[in-house]
């Protein structure tokens, strides 16, 4: 019985393939979309338009909640409050205390959002691309997050900072030889290579998720047809489950990078430093 289904399905690929209909599945190459124009020399991708996008979508949310301020709250400010006092009491001073947190307050703030309304893109139909699934924006926001660290560093003990971060207190001479070694790569190299990764891949892992579902469903639906169109109507299921759990991921990610950066400045303007 199996066979002889797994033998119909493979006549039935075979013969659509014959027939120019054949499944498109998703491509790493989607990342790397051809150049629609250029301004002044610069190319600009449908990925670019989709991070201009973010960035005026999280401009005007940002100012339309905050233009009007009330005693009392309309609807849109309790959700710009809610977003702005999350990252405030619930990583920045919670994390930093209330000095170190208002001094760090705006940056973590700005990278929250920033990270939150790119990741969202990769959900709205038409865009369907997050806006942090190339390189170039996790990598600069590492690089911010990186040289924060070193600011704050340096800022709380310009002499010692470089000295107790490489050269931990307590630890044997001789065993400095095994433990400088790991700390320079641990705390200054692996540090802004992990949250770089650690964004780019579930962006781009979830994107050719969604993909992968809703075009199995197309191909399902529109060119087998037939009975395949109960594997449509399942691999649509999962495509809706998928999106649900990207949204999750898209907020998750968000607050992730975003701890992690407090947590990286926590570290820098300990006692200790």
């Amino acid at each position: 019985m199996e066979s002889a289904l797994f033998t119909h399905a493979a006549t039935l690929i075979a013969k659509t393939a014959e027939d120019g209909g054949e499944f498109h599945g998703p491509s790493i190459h989607e990342f790397f979309p051809d150049v629609l124009f250029t301004i002044a020399g610069i190319p600009v991708t449908r990925i670019h338009l989709i991070q201009i996008l973010a960035t005026v979508a999280l401009v005007l949310f940002l100012w339309l909640g905050t233009r009007n301020m009330r005693i009392v709250p309309g609807r849109f400010q309790s959700i710009t409050e809610m977003g702005l006092d999350f990252v405030r009491v619930s990583i920045a001073e919670d994390l930093l205390g209330k000095k170190d947190g208002q001094r760090f307050l705006p940056i973590l703030t700005t990278i929250f959002f920033m990270i939150l309304f790119f990741n969202l893109t990769g959900i709205i139909p038409f865009l369907n691309l997050a806006g942090t699934a190339i390189i170039a924006v996790p990598l600069l926001l590492a690089l911010v997050s990186y040289v924060t660290f070193i600011y704050a560093g340096i800022k709380k003990s310009p002499k010692n900072f470089f000295k107790n971060a490489l050269f931990p207190s307590g630890v044997p001479w001789p065993i400095y030889i095994i433990v400088t070694p790991i700390e320079l790569i641990s705390t200054f190299i692996i540090r802004p290579v992990t949250l770089t990764l650690r964004l780019l891949m579930n962006m781009m892992v979830g994107h050719l998720l969604l993909v992968l579902f809703f075009a199995a469903t197309q191909f399902f639906l529109f060119t087998l047809g037939g009975w395949w169109s109960a594997l449509a109507a399942g691999s649509l299921a999962f495509g809706f489950v998928f999106t649900l759990f990207e949204l999750l991921v898209a907020v998750l990610q968000a607050y992730v990078f975003t701890i992690l950066t407090a947590v990286y400045i926590q570290l820098a303007v300990a006692e200790e430093h």
